[in-house]
């Protein structure tokens, strides 16, 4: 029988601690594994033409890719970093401090410097990225990729094709040992899967010739296959956002499971509909369409209803203005703000319960100023959620 992915990630992760080969974190199973060379590796990308000519790299926040993150932040490359699990918007620009010394450059390309040194990019953020980097669990010379099976770096990557920060022929490295280069069937992959260009190793560059067309954007209706279905949308408020747009510009966003068990809650978005249309917001052009929640902007919620978040563990050199920016950024923006800077925490108001949960959800372990944040309902709103 035909080896499965799975199959094959199990060959390459038993393989990589048998031998000797992996780094930490430990074990590698069920990660981008890390590998001894893989700084080795890293140091290959700068000889790339299409590296030299990019302006703008995304790097995944993976261990391995610690050297590539290093050597666009070396060569002043805008840095683009997708947030862990996508919680908290798609991407974190890496900004370090003002002449930062070779170490600090060191320190911000590390998983942690990208959370101390990281500024968030919303759907509006204009990325226009060149270059595109991304870890793996195994790749085959015609560019075939097997990442951990969870499915984000193709998100990823759909997710930047229908926010037109990539185009068709942006490239796409992967950074993998020598032992990870091995033959995949093709007819293992799915249209979902991204394929790779480039691929570096400790001793060798592959160009791939890939020919496969990579995604052209989220197919919502073979969601399942990349992890996005009713739950993941709650948990992604991004991926909700952007799904909103889709569904506004005519495009079928329907889910794979969407089934018959959704049919109250499609039945109650009607009534409120119908509720809304009686009831237009203040303001509403006569005769005009009802204005659906919008979670960009919270003064279209449909309910009077005042929800409190309190953001707590403010750094003490932080402004209300880089707050009020974040939460611009992240598309969480209250329709009031209590800042108690002194106190290291602000309170924001949300028309519902909705948005104030977005927001948590949000907001939630993102740094500003070097501090995680401390995100929850307010006291008062608790038993009320």
């Amino acid at each position: 029988a035909a080896c499965s992915k799975w199959d094959i990630r199990e060959k390459v992760w038993e393989h990589l601690e048998a031998s000797g080969l992996a780094e930490f974190p430990r074990p590698v199973r069920g990660r981008i594994p890390n590998f001894k060379g893989s700084l080795q590796a890293c140091c290959s990308l700068r000889e790339l033409g299409v590296f030299s000519r990019a302006r703008e790299v995304k790097v995944d926040p993976d261990k391995p890719l610690e050297g590539a993150r290093l050597a666009a932040l070396q060569t002043r490359k805008t840095l683009l970093v997708p947030t862990p699990r996508l919680r908290t918007g798609l991407f974190n620009r890496i900004v370090p401090p003002p002449g930062a010394t070779k170490e600090m450059l060191r320190r911000c390309a590390t998983s942690q410097g990208v959370k101390d040194y990281s500024v968030p990019v919303g759907l509006d953020g204009k990325a226009q990225v060149d270059l595109v980097v991304v870890g793996s669990v195994a790749v085959s010379e015609k560019g075939w990729r097997i990442g951990k099976g969870e499915g984000y770096a193709d998100m990823e990557y759909a997710m930047m094709v229908s926010m037109g920060a990539v185009q068709e022929d942006t490239p796409v490295v992967t950074i993998v040992h020598d032992c990870q280069v091995l033959d995949i069937a093709e007819e293992l992959l799915g249209d979902h899967d991204l394929t790779v260009d480039y691929i570096l190793t400790p001793t060798r560059t592959i160009q791939t010739n890939c020919k496969r067309p990579k995604p052209q954007g989220i197919m919502w209706h073979k969601a399942s296959s990349i992890l996005i279905n009713s739950e993941m949308l709650g948990k992604i408020p991004i991926l909700k956002t952007l799904r909103c747009r889709e569904k506004q510009a005519g495009k079928d966003v329907t889910l794979q499971d969407e089934h018959p068990a959704l049919a109250n809650t499609k039945r109650a978005a009607v009534s409120n509909k119908k509720v809304m249309a009686a009831n237009p917001q203040p303001g509403a052009a006569p005769g005009s369409a009802p204005v659906e929640s919008d979670p960009v902007n919270p003064k279209f919620e449909g309910s009077d209803t005042i929800t409190t978040v309190y953001v707590g563990n403010l750094p003490g050199s932080l402004r209300v203005s880089e707050l009020k920016s974040a939460l611009r950024e992240l598309q969480v923006v209250p329709v009031g703000l209590k800042w108690q800077g002194a106190q290291h925490r602000a309170f924001l108001d949300y028309r519902d319960q909705g948005a104030a949960h977005r927001a948590v959800s949000s907001l939630q372990g993102l740094s500003l100023g070097g501090n995680a944040l401390r995100v929850e309902l307010a006291k008062s709103q608790r038993s009320q959620g």
